[in-house]
């Protein structure tokens, strides 16, 4: 998470050589197809760590390992675009044994709130989908620089969070589970639902552009990265809303 989505910026998509276009031209389908297959990886992923985890076996190696290498295969991936059908599937396999493990931990806490998580995440997913298909909310430039700006202050706060966590200190109410607690959670939620729509605009405009074939798996990989976001922020949102329970 970064100053809107870092993979899809107006950068990430420019400076294109003719020998780029060999394999032909991106398309909307196409990117479509491939988010697909990195969203079924990240679930096989998932779902082998929760494996473990119920079977009695320790996955915090997997949680550390998921995220140190989801964090590397991604500035891979941002720098070098053309990896991305390498370094794509491997990026969620790597959030997937992450996030397999952080949800294995906190369904054993809360019983079924991870498939209440999943479920909320699909759909907003197709929600958002449609509200930008039908152009309910249309994204013009002022919006999405609502929608960066609210993104930026996020991960900023988040960033200060963790520094102070090296000293036992933590940013007031982001982690608390009063009404000001959960309503934080809800904003995050909301603006991470929003990027969905920014990721959609971006896909489509360049699809149309005629962006080179390999920016599919880039693409997908970069819509990936929201709704990754955007499942941990439902998690932690319903993690608040049972602990008052």
């Amino acid at each position: 998470m970064a100053l809107n989505n870092p993979a899809l910026s107006e950068k990430a998509f420019s400076d294109f050589k003719e020998s780029d276009f060999r394999a032909g031209a991106m398309t909307v389908g196409g990117t479509v197809g491939k988010t697909m297959v990195l969203l079924a990886l990240l679930m096989v992923a998932a779902v082998y760590t929760w494996y473990l985890y119920y079977q009695g076996q320790d996955v915090t190696g997997f949680l550390i390992v998921g995220l140190i290498g989801s964090l590397v295969t991604s500035l891979i991936t941002i720098f070098f675009k053309k990896a991305a059908f390498i370094t794509a599937p491997l990026y969620v396999i790597l959030n997937g044994l992450m996030l397999g493990a952080i949800s294995a931990w906190t369904d054993y806490s809360y019983p079924g709130i991870v498939i209440n998580a999943i479920l909320i995440t699909v759909g907003t997913l197709f929600l958002m989908l449609a509200i930008y298909t039908l152009r309910i909310i249309k994204v013009t430039p002022g919006f999405a620089l609502g929608i960066v700006i609210c993104t930026a202050s996020i991960a900023l706060v988040y960033l200060i969070d963790i520094i102070l966590g090296f000293f036992g200190i933590s940013v007031p109410f982001i982690h608390e589970t009063g009404w000001i607690g959960i309503g934080i959670s809800l904003f995050i939620v909301a603006i991470a639902a929003l990027n969905l729509l920014l990721d959609f605009h971006f896909i489509e405009t360049e699809a149309q552009s005629g962006a080179p074939k390999y920016m599919e798996w880039y693409a997908a990989f970069g819509l990936m990265v929201t709704l990754i976001w955007l499942y941990m922020e439902i998690l932690r949102l319903l993690s608040k809303l049972n602990s008052r329970n």
